[in-house]
């Protein structure tokens, strides 16, 4: 039998959450700072002011707070005429407090998004809190997870969260090649109207997401944005490019450093020559957010931050949907080397006639063959072939029922001069055979 190791012990954890511990001096200090002038500005109501003291900006038209108290979690309007707030109001994002000295658990990690977001200049980072209060009451961020009209089931497939990546980070998909279906774009970006609507769908998808966050400080408070382009870069689709780049827009502008990476799959050259050439006019640490991966490179590229078992099957990964075989409890996924021109064999014994081994099997990368067969323990019966030799071009699963006790054996052929990485995972599950000669005439029925 080939030795094997686990999946997660091969890849390090990544995308590690804001700790305050962690903070270098001068982002303590930035912290302090903010934190001293966003009290001064919520205690003074004028948080929400203009910047430069001008009065003819229609932004502080409505001036928002959220109450405290806990007898009254409605909205609420402070007059932008008096010089302090009630004492039991505050304003909050994403349900958590902003005023410093409420003293709650999750206030320095929302203000630390904030700091990152803009370079830890305090006064950046102060105009962009007040630019989201401001947005997200113009366009109902706060009620728009209850909105009516938004349950949008044809758009379920483009875009969802799936599962969570390696440090426990939800992992949002992006499929965005569904709306080669013109039928699909058409209802989605045919007129203003649907486009707008479009938009408010993804910003509510965004919204559910972050209730999937934790943020206490040192725990997942940020989410890993995975988009396929493939079949969705087409000239014809500029109703879809326009939409999605205000999108972007939106939650750069108003959602700081809740994505800790977007992953581009299926990127065409034209993509990467398109980042790198604007990339020199951005940050290292915006530029490490951006990753474009070739289709030949996407498995290996997603196994650097998801495990295998977490990775959809039409990237090579081994989650399915409605998976009844494989829980996460029941689906630890080993992996094993297999060296450049030579063979490996994957061996199952099976002791107990009766049970029906299942197995899932992917390699990186691809370009192996494999052969599928159960060699039995007595020497006088015969060998049984389940899968002869075969090109490996995608996920596969495959079982076998046993009848007498013997082994499964799983032979890969690697012909390249690259070594590959296999993962595989198996199972066996007491199984009463139906014996139906007509429908399977054959000794060794596959089950």
């Amino acid at each position: 039998m080939v030795s094997s190791t686990t999946s997660d012990e091969t890849e390090p954890a990544v995308n590690s959450p804001i700790r305050q511990e962690d903070l270098r001096p001068f982002e303590r200090r930035a912290l302090l700072e903010l934190k001293v002038r966003l009290e001064e500005a919520i205690v003074k109501n004028q948080l929400l002011k203009p910047r430069g003291g001008q009065n003819n900006d229609k932004r502080n038209s409505r001036v928002v707070a959220h109450p405290y108290s806990p007898e009254n979690d409605e909205m609420c309007l402070i007059s932008p005429r008096t010089n302090e707030s009630p004492d039991g109001y505050d304003f909050k994002l994403w349900e958590v407090p902003l005023k410093p000295s409420r003293g709650h658990e999750s206030t320095d990690v929302i203000l630390l998004k904030f700091l990152n977001a803009r370079e830890f200049r305090v006064s950046d980072a102060l105009d962009m809190i007040r630019d989201t209060l401001i947005w997200r009451e113009e366009f109902g961020a706060d009620d728009i997870l209850n909105e009516e009209g938004l349950d949008l089931p044809e758009l379920e497939k483009v875009t969802f969260m799936n599962g969570k990546d390696r440090s426990g980070q939800p992992v949002c998909y992006n499929m965005y090649g569904a709306f080669k279906d013109k039928e699909l774009y058409m209802s989605t970006f045919g007129d203003e109207e649907k486009r707008e609507k479009f938009v408010r769908w993804r910003v509510r998808c965004m919204e559910r997401g972050i209730r999937q966050l934790s943020f206490k400080s040192g725990e997942t408070a940020s989410i890993l944005q995975v988009i396929d382009l493939k079949d969705c870069l087409s000239h014809s689709m500029k109703e879809f490019r326009t939409t999605t780049k205000k999108v972007v827009s939106i939650l750069q502008d108003n959602y700081p450093e809740f994505v800790s990476k977007n992953i581009f799959l299926n990127a065409s050259f034209r993509s990467y020559a398109y980042h790198a050439l604007f990339s020199h006019f951005t940050s290292t640490r915006s530029k490490s957010k951006f990753i474009f991966v070739r289709p030949n490179q996407i498995t290996k590229t997603l196994l650097k931050y998801i495990a295998p078992e977490d990775i959809p099957i039409q990237y090579g990964g081994f989650k399915r949907e409605d998976d009844k075989e494989f829980s996460n409890e029941s689906g630890k996924v080993s992996e094993v080397s297999v060296r450049a021109g030579c063979i490996e064999t994957l061996e199952f014994y099976i002791a107990k006639p009766g049970e029906t081994l299942l197995w899932d099997l992917s390699v990186v990368g691809w370009e192996v063959n494999y052969k599928e067969e159960f060699v039995p323990d007595d020497e006088g019966s015969y060998r049984v072939l389940i899968q002869k030799e075969k090109r490996l071009e995608e996920t596969i699963r495959n079982s076998y029922y046993i009848s007498e006790p013997g082994k499964v054996l799983i032979t890969i052929i690697n012909r390249t001069m690259k070594k590959k990485r296999l993962f595989h995972r198996s199972k066996s599950k007491p199984t009463i055979p139906l014996y139906n000669l007509l429908q399977h005439p054959h000794p060794h029925p596959t089950v």
